[in-house]
């Protein structure tokens, strides 16, 4: 197998937690798959020793040149007190227009940002800095309430563990879900948040003395995937009010019932389309979609694809 070439930029003061995250998952190896398929490179505007924000420094041997090989490029930080300079811009710009993926993580989705590669588009950054980023780039539309925005061509996302699901997310995409489970596994990392889920919770649910309802409605649920779940049942199925159930269902996933019922059953498909040879119409009843069409028109809207065209890219 061919490894898809990803090029991480470091810079001066860098978190070494930043620059990991990328290098962690794109070259985990795992049980079924002890092969990388990855081959990730480090480089910055002036190569040697880097000074990091954690009192060490680092020695990278490779400057912006590596970019011009790079299938994906990954900023996974900034300094926003900087502002890039016109060759890394120029670098960053010539690797998108000759088909790289661009990945900006928590603040280097300023850089992204500040190369042109959002204008008229979303962008997602850290809450916290997603003010600025706003006024820097008035043209871009800025999220701080999801995990992380994928454009296609160009992926940004919130910071620290966001970094994390967002280069899941880049597997997932690449090699499937069930491959992507498997490097989740591996780095003891929960196999799957969606992007669309919220950055951080306001208004965490009250520790309860007995069972947590919403963990076992969660569970209930994910039993039941391939049933009709009408909001009603599903509250009563712990032992609450619609209202109830609702509003302790959203304070604690940043979702509603249905928002987050919808997102298991479009996982739950992609998992069977690419691991078994069920009809798509089956595979549409085992999912709780009822139809190929249903199936259909969420694959679409969620994953710009058909759930056949998704099936026929990891046939292999």
């Amino acid at each position: 197998m061919t490894l898809h070439e990803v090029v991480v930029l470091a810079f001066p003061g860098i978190s070494p937690f930043h620059l990991a995250v990328p290098s962690t998952v794109f070259a985990s190896r795992t049980r079924s798959a002890p092969e990388p398929r990855y081959r990730v490179t480090v480089c910055a505007q002036v190569p040697g020793q880097l000074t990091t924000n954690a009192g060490y420094d680092l020695f990278v041997g490779h400057g912006l040149e590596a970019l011009r090989g790079a299938q994906t490029v990954v900023v996974p930080s900034w300094d926003t007190s900087l502002a890039p300079s016109v060759e890394l811009l120029d670098a960053v710009r010539a690797a998108h227009a000759r088909g790289a993926r661009v990945v900006g993580l928590c603040l280097g989705s300023f850089v992204v940002a500040a190369a042109g590669l959002v204008d008229g588009r979303e962008v997602a950054t850290h809450w916290s800095a997603a003010a600025e980023l706003a006024r820097r780039t008035p043209s871009a539309a800025v999220r701080s309430d999801v995990l992380w925005c994928d454009l296609g061509d160009v992926v940004t996302s919130a910071g620290v563990a966001a970094a994390l699901d967002c280069c899941l997310h880049v597997v997932r995409r690449d090699h499937g879900a069930t491959y992507a489970a498997d490097v989740a596994r591996s780095l003891v990392l929960a196999p799957h948040r969606d992007g669309s889920q919220a950055q951080y919770i306001p208004a965490p649910v009250a520790p309860t003395d007995g069972v947590d309802p919403v963990e076992c409605a969660i569970a209930w649920a994910l039993a039941r995937l391939d049933e009709p779940l009408d909001l009603d049942t599903w509250a009563a199925s712990v032992h609450q009010s619609r209202r109830t159930f609702t509003r302790q269902f959203r304070a604690r996933t940043g979702a509603s019932p249905a928002q987050w019922l919808l997102r298991q059953r479009l996982v739950h498909a992609r998992v069977l389309l690419e691991s078994t040879d069920q009809p798509v119409e089956h595979v549409a009843r085992a999912s709780g979609f009822g139809s190929s069409a249903a199936l259909r028109q969420h694959f679409a809207r969620e994953f710009r694809t058909s759930p056949r065209r998704h099936r026929a890219a990891f046939r292999s």
